[in-house]
């Protein structure tokens, strides 16, 4: 399994080791980040209290304006990010529909693929949500797709070895996939799902905790802290390579905290939530012992959550027979729940 993980691991060849940096250029248009001063002698210092800023006003950080542009395209809603970049093609959200077959109910669900997920990846998914009756958008997560900036070839903005276009791109996909949810409620949809992978399982849990309507979630690999996936993960190697030796893992972890999971249990735990949590015996991107303290975390909260450990890697899991039995899985848990 191992053997099988590396050979699709790295079967891409275009992975890019690009410089250190702490990007303090991408949050200075945060909400409240005049609250925290600048300490001109130590960035890193005042990055860290950055963080520590945003855990404590999180509302404010992963709050937004509603768009007023929703406009379908054919079969692709799109919208003016409420997070606005330096790269006009990042600037307008695109979310693939599906709507259910024969229409007349209320159920939707926001889906949001992996890093580095391509059209049409994930469709089939959402094809057999829409079958199930539940109607599913298709997010196109910052810097993927069409919202790729034309000199990339990967979502290399999406993570990355600079700290704060890392952060940023969080934010952006948090509060995107929020307004997706806005779209939807102004359809008429009441019940609200959400599936995330990998890196949109991040993502999803972040948008979840500040956001009361998603009810049911659905996290399609998980782990704890952002900064561990990308020291440990067998995919993020070459950003490990440019981070060695200017920060360590603790630090690190403190950088990007205010993007990881484990920092806002206590606001998932507040609210009335029905989750599923799926990791893999082998994976070697998200660390399993990553993902069993997510497991841990989940019973010390006591939320309402499913488990299924799948014997297979991160990347396996896209191969036959796993990727049936992962669609089996999400599609039974939400027709279920839903």
């Amino acid at each position: 399994m191992d053997r099988w993980e590396n050979e699709l691991c790295f079967r891409s060849n275009d992975r890019i080791v690009r410089p250190f940096e702490l990007g303090l250029d991408w949050i200075s248009n945060w909400p409240g980040i005049d609250a925290v001063k600048p300490d001109g002698s130590d960035p890193i210092e005042y990055l860290r209290r950055v963080n520590e800023h945003v855990i404590a006003h999180s509302r404010e950080f992963y709050g937004y304006a509603k768009p007023s542009d929703f406009r379908m395209d054919g079969e692709w809603l799109e919208f003016t990010s409420p997070v606005q970049t330096p790269h006009p093609e990042n600037n307008t959200v695109r979310a693939l529909w599906f709507p259910a077959r024969g229409g007349g109910n209320r159920k939707a669900v926001v889906l949001l693929p992996h890093w580095n997920s391509k059209l049409p990846q994930h469709n089939a998914l959402c094809a057999g949500l829409q079958r199930l009756g539940i109607s599913t958008l298709r997010l196109s997560l910052p810097y993927h797709d069409s919202r790729m900036p034309s000199h990339l070839g990967r979502a290399d903005y999406a993570v990355s070895s600079n700290v704060g276009r890392t952060l940023d791109a969080t934010r952006q996909a948090v509060i995107d996939t929020r307004a997706c949810f806005d779209w939807l409620e102004q359809r008429g949809f009441e019940d609200f799902g959400i599936v995330g992978t990998s890196l949109g399982s991040c993502y999803a849990f972040l948008a979840s905790a500040h956001d009361e309507r998603i009810r049911v979630n659905m996290f399609n690999h998980c782990s704890t802290y952002f900064a561990d996936v990308v020291w440990e993960g067998l995919s993020t190697r070459h950003i490990r390579e440019s981070l060695e030796g200017e920060i360590d893992l603790p630090m690190l972890r403190q950088l990007w905290a205010c993007i990881s999971p484990p920092n806002f249990w206590h606001l998932f735990t507040s609210k009335k939530k029905r989750s599923k949590f799926i990791y893999t015996r082998y994976d070697t991107t998200f660390p399993v012992h990553l993902s069993r303290q997510v497991i841990e975390g989940a019973r010390a909260h006591n939320w309402d959550h499913d488990v299924t450990v799948l014997p297979c890697g991160h990347y396996t899991m896209g191969e036959f027979p796993f990727k049936y039995v992962t669609g089996y899985e999400i599609c039974s848990f939400l027709k279920r729940n839903l």
